[in-house]
């Protein structure tokens, strides 16, 4: 095998790889790592699901520090936000 034939054997080997893993979803992230980034469809569900239940989640603690934080509150104030996070469930 000549020289030239050796830098096009190369070039395929390297260009069929580069179209593998972009056919398989496969790119990097910031840090030069290779992530995989595919169209699984159940997973970004279940990550939106997540992400707001983390949402609401930070909701209500922010909730319940104002009212822990808050001395001035009354106790007919205090019982309408409990009910009102009992009722975001």
């Amino acid at each position: 095998m000549n020289p030239f034939e050796m830098v096009v054997a190369i070039i395929v080997v390297v260009t069929i790889g580069g179209v593998l893993k972009a056919r398989y979803g496969i790119h990097k992230d910031n840090q030069g790592n290779e992530v995989y980034r595919g169209g699984d469809n159940a997973a970004t569900a279940e990550n939106a699901r997540l992400r707001d239940e983390v949402r609401s989640l930070k909701e209500r603690v922010q909730v319940l520090e104002r009212v822990i934080t808050d001395s001035n509150a009354s106790s007919a104030q205090l019982e309408r936000e409990i009910e009102a996070l009992r009722d975001r469930k």
